[in-house]
């Protein structure tokens, strides 16, 4: 369920309408059937309607079966018993409606900068245009630059550095958090889908959650997740202009440098190096202790404790033997055509 502090609910609706909204016809038989969620394979329930796109995540729908499920005509006749099937020609699509309609991000209330609804600890230091959303929670000793914006139940913990123009959303801070000028939280992730009438944006119902101590660089944007949270592990630092994607999970003690984007789903482990500009693909781990050198374009898991780094990147050692090979064979080439 998406977190209530975040997301309103705006269900439940019939199946009959989630049908409609998603463009496909209503099974027989369901007409006292109610939806009053979205969700995914892995954590559904009564109540939830999820999608599926392949016969690889049917076996999680059935530790815990949603009402009803979208997905393609060629498994309608594998869902668990008592599962509503909504046969859909792209379920993340019509799944994408169907969160739209179900769950609204709260939006900030009221005129007044500082919502009555929000929770300040004694020792609280708000710099000019500071707006803090309902049901925000901020802890002692936390210090907010100037005309930073703080959504709707946000909290952020003790002894806190959040510098000037910051925006965070749908975001849990731990204590001791520094987090410079010009960074973002919380905003959607990149997930996009065909809908009835082009490309469609797939709503992002998770949330970001920065553990103890972590430092975001100036700049920097962590989005939310698309179900799942984002998370940044206790300690970890993150340079400037560092974008990190959906679902991403970022262990402790890392150190991330300028300008390196990490894509949605990666995994990464504790004590993890990452150079300037390094680029990540989506759904890799990279394994603890891992490093990864700067302008690396990583495009498949690195294992724990190995140095990588070129384009595609590759162990360093075996990188620096192709690029003196390269860099010699295109030397005896140059003196061949003197």
């Amino acid at each position: 369920m998406p977190d209530s502090r975040f997301f309103e609910s705006m269900g439940p609706l019939s199946a009959r309408s989630v049908c409609q909204l998603a463009g496909i016809a209503f099974p027989d038989g369901a007409e006292d059937v109610w939806i009053d969620r979205v969700a995914i394979a892995s954590r559904c329930g009564p109540g939830a309607v999820a999608f599926v796109t392949s016969r690889a995540f049917l076996e999680a729908l059935h530790a815990a079966p949603p009402t009803a499920c979208f997905l393609p005509e060629a498994l309608a006749g594998e869902l668990p018993p008592g599962c509503l099937p909504l046969v859909h020609r792209n379920p993340q699509g019509a799944y994408a409606l169907a969160a739209a309609a179900l769950h609204m991000p709260r939006q900030h209330l009221g005129a007044a900068a500082v919502s009555p609804e929000a929770r300040l600890e004694p020792g609280v230091r708000l710099g000019p245009g500071v707006v803090v959303g309902q049901g925000a929670a901020i802890g002692a000793g936390t210090v907010v630059g100037p005309n930073t914006v703080i959504g709707p139940g946000v909290a952020i913990g003790r002894n806190c550095q959040i510098g000037a123009n910051v925006s965070i959303g749908f975001s849990l801070i731990g204590d001791r958090v520094t987090i410079h000028s010009g960074a973002v939280l919380g905003e959607g992730g990149f997930g996009v889908t065909a809908g009835p009438s082009g490309l469609i944006d797939v709503p992002q119902l998770g949330r970001v959650i920065l553990q103890d101590g972590v430092t975001l660089g100036a700049g920097a944007a962590v989005d939310r997740g698309a179900f799942e949270d984002t998370v940044i592990g206790e300690n970890t630092k993150i340079d400037n202009l560092v974008h990190i994607a959906h679902n991403v999970r970022v262990g402790r003690n890392c150190v991330i440098a300028a300008q390196t984007g990490v894509a949605g789903s990666v995994t990464i482990g504790d004590g993890c190096q990452f150079g300037g500009q390094a680029g990540i693909a989506d759904h890799l781990t990279i394994g603890d202790g891992a490093r990864i050198g700067g302008s690396g374009g990583v495009l498949k898991n690195v294992p724990a404790g190995e140095t990588w780094a070129g384009f595609p990147a590759k162990p360093v050692q075996r990188w620096l033997r192709e690029v003196a090979w390269l860099s010699r064979a295109a030397g005896v080439r140059s003196r061949g055509g003197e």
